[in-house]
């Protein structure tokens, strides 16, 4: 658990650090906060992302699809991690820590590419993190993945 949170905090840490000028997105609905914690929007009962992130939990089991809204560069602390950020159908952002030690690279990716995700959301206030999106060598988590473009990447 100790691993799990400090692999948490380190890419919160990278996302902070390498995250520059936001994207310019076309529609101005879709640049709406997300909603505040204390309240659970109508979306939320449709999408456990968007629960999680209103009532602040961590440790979820996820499955859901976005559309690659930023490509951050790889976190290489520790176990490599290709990094971007999904916006879901919702409006909600998250981002996606995919493990490239144990799973091929997710190629080619571009902004606006739909992806789906298998993994484990964690909270943060930036929307959180989905990691796990992998087979995990120990078998202490459900085995993750992402599908892009017709392939799996677990």
């Amino acid at each position: 658990m100790k691993k799990l949170l400090l692999f948490a905090v380190i890419a919160v840490a990278f996302y902070f650090l390498n995250r520059g000028p936001a994207p310019t997105i076309p529609d101005a609905h879709l640049q709406a906060p997300p909603p505040a914690a204390t309240e659970i929007a109508p979306a939320a009962k449709d999408d456990p992302i968007v629960a999680a992130y209103a009532e602040q939990r961590s440790d979820v089991q996820v499955t859901g699809t976005g559309r690659v809204a930023r490509i951050l560069g790889n976190d290489s602390l520790g176990d490599r991690h290709q990094r971007f950020i999904l916006e879901l159908p919702s409006g909600h952002t998250v981002l996606i820590a995919h493990n490239i030690d144990l799973a091929l690279r997710v190629e080619p990716l571009s902004v606006g590419d739909a992806v789906e995700f298998h993994g484990i959301y964690e909270w943060n206030d930036k929307g959180g993190v989905v990691h796990w999106t992998h087979h995990d060598p120990q078998g202490q988590h459900e085995p993750g993945w992402l599908k892009h473009h017709g392939r799996t990447y677990e």
